[in-house]
């Protein structure tokens, strides 16, 4: 561990590990300093200044080596240091495809082990999701940052609908863990959070640790394939089995809304809440369809 100080920004950085760097702030101290030091010693005011802010500088550098770690994780509480907005997040619907792309050109659901008949049936799903990168360190990072973490492949999955949007959805592991592909799925988890520097809290980390630890493999299994699901099926495979308001707007009966239809019908756009959104694809996985 090295330890300098710049006296000019009155700031301490110090080195920790590999290339872990933390500032903080001392102008507070560096205040006190202004008002008191010429009573506490008989150094000279340069002198004594920087004695005392290198000390400071040493006390918070052991501070964060003395900070818990889990897999090379801070282990610390979900903090939400400003308001989370899923537009601070954007990405390209193109991302789907490489998706497919990096699971063989099959489009396969990892978590349920199911394939399905075209992506038009499946939801891009961030494996650590976005709201829950947001708690854990994002919340401060730059625009581009969020961007890049939202279009990063390695966090990026299909999911069906239902499992995205109303099992997951911003659940972090101690929440929620996928009934296939577990142990992939929670080596995804540490990868990404890795990459991305964010924290996980105890809850979390005990539920990562529970999976990994008995894990000989952390490889994504392709079960066998026994039959292609589709959304029509998976969600509704029958209008008559919609509520007779939702049955009004699928005017075709095939137990889905389209865009079309809800916009004929005036409901868009339609937000999660909507009981009409279980019947439809947000593609993006964002809470909104039709916008």
């Amino acid at each position: 561990m090295s330890v300098s100080l710049d006296r000019h920004t009155c700031r301490c950085k110090f080195e920790i590990k590999a290339n872990l760097y933390c500032y903080e702030r001392v102008d507070r101290i560096h205040l006190l300093l202004d008002l008191s030091v010429s009573f506490l010693s008989p150094l000279s005011y340069p002198e004594m200044k920087k004695y005392v802010l290198s000390v400071v500088c040493v006390s918070l550098a052991f501070a964060a080596v003395a900070q818990e770690t889990w897999r090379g994780l801070i282990v610390t509480n979900e903090n939400r240091c400003t308001p989370y907005e899923s537009d601070d997040y954007p990405y390209s619907q193109s991302v789907e495809q490489r998706i497919v792309t990096q699971m063989g050109n099959r489009i396969y659901g990892p978590y349920s082990g199911s394939y399905f008949q075209s992506t038009g049936d499946t939801d891009i799903e961030h494996i650590v999701a976005k709201s829950e990168a947001h708690d854990s360190g994002l919340c401060s990072a730059s625009k581009s940052m969020k961007a890049t973490f939202a279009s990063d492949i390695l966090n990026l999955t299909l999911a069906s609908p239902s499992v995205n949007r109303h099992q997951k959805s911003g659940k972090d592991a101690a929440e929620w863990l996928p009934d296939q592909n577990k142990c992939w799925f929670a080596h995804r988890v540490v990868a990404v959070k890795t990459k991305y520097k964010l924290s996980v809290d105890r809850r979390e980390m005990q539920a990562l640790e529970d999976v990994l630890s008995g894990c000989d493999s952390t490889e994504m299994v392709f079960f066998a394939n026994t039959g292609v699901v589709t959304t029509s099926t998976a969600v509704s495979s029958k209008n008559d089995s919609m509520p007779p308001s939702l049955q009004k707007i699928d005017t075709n009966g095939n137990g889905r809304i389209t865009c079309a239809e809800a916009r004929a019908a005036g409901i868009t756009p339609v937000h999660r809440s909507h009981p009409a959104y279980a019947y439809m694809r947000d593609g993006d996985g964002d809470g909104w369809v039709c916008e």
